[in-house]
């Protein structure tokens, strides 16, 4: 039951966490967490309730749950329950991250990604990233593949880059919402048939070896 309800929180932070973004051509469509929409001024009611909720999550988090210590992330992050403080969202998505939880991997590569709460550090978020799209995460295999089109923190590689939006469209990142096709058409642009081709055959390659790439 817990775990259910922490679930829950982590679906409604995350959504309040997303945006487009348009920085570059490449850039399109990654979800940040570190600069979220304004929100709705709250009432009384409803601080004190995530006030409460603040205070039982951390609590939780400080006993070494690693769901609790991702939502505990995202609520410093955007400042729900309590004042936003990204070094101390840096601080619990990477305690998660070290248990492995794919989200606070995700997550906590944006922040890297950004130089949020966090020197800006592209290996360290390719990294993070490539954690995260192992075990089937689609926003992070997407940001990966943008990673290798722009050559950040790994070599510049449109095959890789190309191969990487393959899996997550495979995986069921919305491709409208976040202009996936858009990008590949860019990379497209940039490589060879030869190289689309083998793109396309990796992308199969790397699933048919890795089945936990997809989410199922």
């Amino acid at each position: 039951m817990k775990h259910l309800v922490l679930a829950m929180i982590v679906g409604v932070l995350v959504g309040c966490s997303k945006e487009q973004t348009e920085e570059s051509v490449f850039d399109q469509g990654r979800p940040d967490v570190t600069k979220p929409s304004k929100p709705p001024v709250k009432t009384e009611v409803q601080i004190e309730a995530a006030n409460k909720t603040f205070a039982e999550i951390k609590t939780m988090a400080e006993a070494g749950d690693a769901d609790a210590q991702l939502v505990l992330g995202l609520m410093y992050s955007i400042g729900e329950g309590v004042e936003q403080d990204l070094k101390e969202a840096v601080k619990w998505l990477q305690k998660a991250a070290d248990q492995r939880n794919a989200k606070a991997q995700y997550m906590l590569g944006n922040m890297y990604n950004k130089g949020e709460g966090v020197p800006q550090d592209f290996k360290e978020a390719v990294k993070l990233y490539r954690k995260a799209a192992e075990k089937a995460g689609a926003f992070a295999q997407y940001n990966l593949g943008i990673g290798y089109a722009k050559g950040h923190g790994v070599l510049l590689d449109y095959v890789a880059a190309y191969t990487w939006a393959n899996i997550a469209i495979a995986n069921g990142i919305d491709v409208k919402k976040f202009k996936v096709n858009k990008f590949k058409e860019l990379l497209e642009k940039k490589m060879t048939p030869e190289q689309i081709a083998k793109a396309q055959e990796l992308s199969k390659e790397m699933v048919k070896k890795n089945p936990k790439l997809i989410n199922k």
